[in-house]
């Protein structure tokens, strides 16, 4: 695949700064691949086009990972969160303005260990993050109450970004679902655009992950599996090819590839240029994604973090 085919134009209003007033309030477009079928629903209305399916969650909890903090003699330095690197307090992070920082800097509670590259530190923080929520830099406008970045089922804390396509549910609506957890803690590589022109070439990002041998054997043997978002897409497809329960995935699912465990997926609407809508696009088809692109740009969809949902199945 190309990267010329992950581009696609969006109006700029139609970035959504804030969350729905009410989570299940978002929209929701459908999509049934066999029929080619499209409607128009509220996320709410999620249960009426789902059958048998077991609704897969990815219950990672967002770290308070953005530190503001102070150079040595003043002037502003930001520290990123991305992953704990050890448990003697040591992590990776995005530091900036890295060009005026140095190894053995104390930034507040950060000692800045080892220059990685590209921004990236290997840094010693005393005692446990507490920062803000790191939204991602499309949302310009601050957030009122930051668990709105967080899903209602979020529960092990890990991840340097939400996995959006939950944050429409409700705990009401999720009570009418057979739901089954898994974990993979988002990175911010998630986000990286493709740079190179072709995707075989794109080197793809691991994330933590860690699913419960009993969620295994129940997700296994479900008749129908609805995958909430691209990272539990990325978990059950690992799993799928005989990955263990607990480690690290760098699976790059782009078009062409055989899905063994998930038979519908759910997720937001993604950045063009980003391995996320490549994954969408092997999942609906091609020509089928841009499809529903067009369709929503054109009906005037909420895109990204804080906006509306597609579900395919």
């Amino acid at each position: 695949m190309k990267r010329v085919e992950l581009e696609y134009s969006l109006p700029p209003e139609l970035i959504a700064q804030h969350p729905a007033t009410r989570r299940d309030e978002s929209r929701l477009l459908v999509l049934e691949r066999a029929s080619g079928d499209v409607r128009h629903r509220r996320f709410h209305e999620l249960p009426e086009e789902l059958g048998a399916e077991l609704v897969v969650v990815n219950d990672t909890r967002v770290l308070p990972a953005r530190l503001r903090l102070e150079r040595p003699g003043g002037g502003d330095a930001e520290v990123l969160l991305l992953e704990p690197l050890n448990g003697a307090g040591e992590w990776e992070g995005l530091a900036r303005p890295t060009r005026r920082l140095k190894p053995g800097q104390r930034l507040g509670p950060v000692e800045l260990l080892e220059h990685l590259g590209e921004g990236r530190w290997r840094l010693r923080l005393d005692g446990e993050p507490q920062g803000e929520a790191p939204l991602p830099p499309y949302i310009t406008e601050p957030l009122a109450d930051p668990e709105r970045y967080q899903t209602v089922y979020a529960e092990r804390e890990g991840s340097a970004a939400a996995p959006t396509a939950g944050l429409h549910f409700t705990p009401e609506l999720l009570a009418g679902l057979d739901v089954e957890r898994v974990t993979l803690h988002v990175g911010l590589d998630t986000f990286r655009p493709v740079t190179a022109d072709d995707l075989a070439d794109h080197p793809i990002h691991s994330e933590r992950y860690e699913v419960a041998p009993e969620a295994w054997e129940r997700i296994r043997a479900a008749e129908r599996v609805l995958a909430v978002g691209t990272t539990t897409v990325r978990v059950l497809e690992s799993l799928a090819r005989g990955a263990p329960l607990a480690g690290r995935t760098d699976l790059f699912i782009t078009p062409g590839f055989e899905f063994r465990r998930v038979d519908a997926l759910l997720t937001n609407f993604h950045l063009p240029g980003s391995t996320l809508l490549a994954l969408v696009m092997a999942f609906a088809g091609v020509k089928q994604a841009r499809r529903l692109y067009e369709l929503a740009i054109a009906e005037r969809y909420r895109f990204y973090s804080f906006g509306d949902a597609m579900l395919i199945v």
